[in-house]
């Protein structure tokens, strides 16, 4: 059978996401009393076949729309080093490799999320600030187990715009890393993304030969820099298809306060692409300069 004679399939949606846990009251007082998540199944058993698998309980939590959020609780094993010291640090990312991993619960809307983060509160918890990404604002818990666990409602709908740019950085991304993995070495700065992504946008929209340049997907969560662009004395905005484009002939610079852009959201504001060089990019100010020219033999 071809790939053409296949089914055309679609995902419906999340069954479960699970864990595992070292801390089988604390874990079940958590969702279930202070989250106030119905318990709805546990699977009791001996090992899963392999002489080296614990006997286990494998244990379930009600959390919407027909999902549920499970845990691994296996019998007469030690939590691993590290995992003790996790659950008491705030509810931060800072470790990147743990914390990539964590549950995002669906709410209605901003006053839904502020009413979780006062009952989180009431608990005794220590919760996160709001934290507004592109499309989502966010707070973030830890469970007893230092997981982190996300509230979030949407901002706006995703649209095929949406899925086009992800194409363009992804397409980026992955000809990078093809690059770096060839040479023997890490693709370790976004800066190099950006720069690829500002190729890619340009071949599908809108190209420049200004030493400095921005391509922006036009959707409401950037709105604020093409406006702050078109009153710039040293900008120039074209309007494309799916993108605007901000031009200059010499460094630009953006501060985030008069953007008025949140962290998250002002740290992920070049992922429509840039041609230059990020001179300054930290908390309060970005600076993009024409890219130095190649060096004469």
């Amino acid at each position: 059978m071809s790939a053409r004679d296949l089914p055309s399939l679609a995902l419906r949606g999340v069954d479960h996401t699970a864990r595992p846990t070292w801390r089988l009251r604390e874990t079940v007082e958590f969702y279930r009393d202070k989250l106030g998540l119905p318990l709805v199944h546990v699977i009791s058993a001996r090992g899963w076949g392999p002489a080296t698998h614990p006997d286990f309980l494998h244990f379930f939590f009600d959390s919407g729309n027909g999902s549920t959020i499970a845990f691994f609780y296996y019998l007469g094993t030690n939590e691993p080093a590290g995992m003790r010291e996790r659950a008491a640090s705030r509810p931060l990312p800072d470790d990147h490799v743990a914390d990539a991993t964590h549950t995002a619960w669906l709410v209605k809307g901003p006053d839904e999320l502020r009413a979780w983060k006062q009952r989180l509160e009431s608990q005794g918890l220590e919760v996160s600030v709001e934290t507004r990404h592109e499309v989502i604002e966010s707070i973030y818990v830890r469970d007893p187990n230092g997981y982190f666990v996300e509230f979030t409602h949407k901002l706006r709908p995703l649209t095929a715009l949406d899925a086009t740019d992800a194409q363009l950085t992804l397409e980026a991304a992955m000809a990078l890393e093809d690059q770096a993995h060839g040479a023997g070495r890490l693709l370790d700065t976004v800066d190099a993304i950006w720069n690829g992504k500002a190729e890619k946008v340009a071949e599908h929209d809108l190209a420049s030969s200004a030493p400095v340049w921005l391509s922006v997907p036009r959707v409401e969560e950037f709105a604020p820099l093409v406006s702050a662009a078109r009153q710039h004395p040293e900008c120039r905005v074209r309007t494309g298809k799916d993108y605007d484009l901000i031009e200059a002939d010499g460094p630009l610079e953006f501060g985030r306060k008069a953007l008025g852009f949140k962290p998250a959201l002002w740290y992920g504001m070049l992922t429509g692409g840039v041609h230059g060089r990020i001179e300054r990019f930290d908390r309060d100010v970005l600076r993009i300069a024409p890219a130095q020219a190649p060096a004469q033999a």
